[in-house]
């Protein structure tokens, strides 16, 4: 422990220059946010020419008929003018709110209400929590009338909406309320572990984090979930037996198999798993069983399953703490850096004792075009796990010696594009955009790829004959 002290120490002495040197550091997080929201306007403006084409990739030609390719096109031209307009107007809201000093704003606001309970500025953490409520009201009035116009007007346009306005409030007033009740407890936590550390803060602030992490894991499927969507035992029947004898062939130790009624609010479908590593739980969307037949959920859920046996959630939650190290090894920089908040118009006696809670979300306004750099490097890594997800769905038959499997990625194939003709998802899609929004490969590269593995394993097969 003293050796990772003594080296974060080392990294606080690189980075004294935040406290030394004159920078304006508002200016500089206006440059970064700006060009990272200009370079992402940039890529929307790269894809926006593909859904002017007329016809699908080659591979897809005998998949799509012209009507679901024009109604993909359409589809991904609104939501991309959406995003376009969406994205330039929040930023230009953030940008207003850093350049008028609303933190400093909200900052003393908070101070005022806690004062008209009887608390002095000294309640670092009840300030903080009236900072973070302030500051979530004042962010989301303008996004409730984005959200409407995307669930009313824009999916509604195109067949998927299923949300009728009084479960529009309903979800968004549970969603606050869920905020609030996790989310207050866990701030105050994060900023009592912060305090009570001291400087040797960031192994302590990790391991809160992680525990954090495998509390939401429990509590999500059993309680949040619930309150959005109704979870129900798959029915018996084909599906059922398909997947619980490929759970117990791979000795998968699934817990529940459940249909998930995400057609109340959308006709989108997926499957997912969820659990500890002793009990998991898979979710089917009742939309996706009713488009797809059993085999081809089967194949979608030998997918799955592959990321189980390549450890892909424990591999990215490692990936992760990396991640939240470097950004929490490098805060105390900016945290005894007066001048940093005094650049953002908090006043003198505030800069110089930095509330924890403002230095943090002003440190990771800097930190913005670091992690969009990030994020292009998760999408990479994200997508080579579904490529490994892909084959072991392609490669199970020899997993298990089972060859009635034979034909799964033929099924996995099929199962896609049906995901993706009823979901309207865009066929043509730019490399570079792809790689900084795409957390999976596009549709043609899957169906390429499972294509080789498929040719590959039937030479191999020919070769042993």
């Amino acid at each position: 422990m003293d050796l990772l002290h003594s080296q974060l120490a080392a990294l606080q002495q690189k980075l004294s220059f935040v406290a030394t040197d004159p920078i304006d550091w508002k200016f500089y997080v206006q440059v970064f946010s700006w060009s990272v929201t200009l370079f992402e306007s940039y890529l929307l403006l790269r894809q926006y020419p593909l859904y002017s084409k007329t016809s699908p990739p080659e591979v897809l030609v005998d998949h799509f008929d012209a009507e679901a390719f024009t109604k993909s096109q359409n589809y991904g031209k609104d939501k991309a003018k959406f995003s376009l307009i969406t994205g330039l107007f929040k930023q230009a809201l953030d940008s207003a709110m850093l350049h008028y000093g609303l933190y400093a704003f909200a900052w003393d606001m908070a101070g005022g209400l806690i004062a008209y309970f009887g608390y002095s500025s000294e309640y670092e953490i009840s300030q903080s929590l009236a900072f973070a409520i302030v500051l979530f009201v004042i962010s989301s009035i303008p996004s409730i009338p984005l959200s409407a116009y995307q669930t009313f007007v824009l999916e509604e346009k195109h067949g998927f909406n299923k949300t009728t306005p009084a479960l529009f409030v309903t979800d968004l007033l549970k969603s606050w309320a869920i905020g609030f009740v996790i989310g207050m407890p866990f701030l105050a936590a994060f900023l009592y572990v912060f305090g009570w550390a001291g400087d040797r803060f960031v192994p302590w602030l990790m391991a809160f984090l992680l525990a954090f992490q495998i509390i939401m894991v429990i509590i999500y499927p059993t309680v949040i979930q619930p309150l959005f969507n109704k979870l129900s035992p798959l029915q018996e029947g084909e599906l059922r037996t398909r997947t619980e004898s490929l759970a117990t062939k791979l000795k998968f130790p699934l817990k529940h198999l459940y249909e998930i009624d995400g057609s109340k609010r959308s006709s989108h479908s997926n499957a997912y798993f969820f659990g500890l590593p002793w009990s998991k739980h898979i979710v089917i969307f009742d939309t996706l069983i009713k488009e797809s037949k059993p085999e081809e959920v089967e194949a979608v859920l030998a997918h799955e399953l592959g990321h189980w046996y390549h450890m892909h959630p424990t591999k990215l939650l490692c990936v992760s703490q990396v991640h939240i190290f470097t950004i929490l090894a490098m805060f105390p920089a900016f945290l005894h850096a007066p001048q940093f908040l005094r650049a953002f118009d908090f006043s003198g006696a505030i800069s110089t004792r930095p509330p924890t809670i403002v230095a943090f979300l002003l440190f990771q306004m800097i930190l913005s075009p670091l992690e969009a750099v990030i994020g292009i490097a998760l999408n990479s890594l994200s997508r080579q796990f579904e490529w490994e997800a892909d084959r072991f769905a392609c490669e199970i038959e020899e997993r298990l010696s089972a060859p009635e499997m034979k034909d799964m990625g033929e099924r996995l194939s099929r199962a896609l594009i049906t995901l993706h003709v009823k979901n309207l998802s865009t066929l043509w899609v730019d490399w570079l955009y792809s790689a900084y929004h795409h957390s999976h490969p596009t549709l043609t590269e899957r169906l390429k790829a499972l294509q080789a593995f498929q040719s590959k394993r039937d030479s191999a097969a020919k070769k042993e004959l």
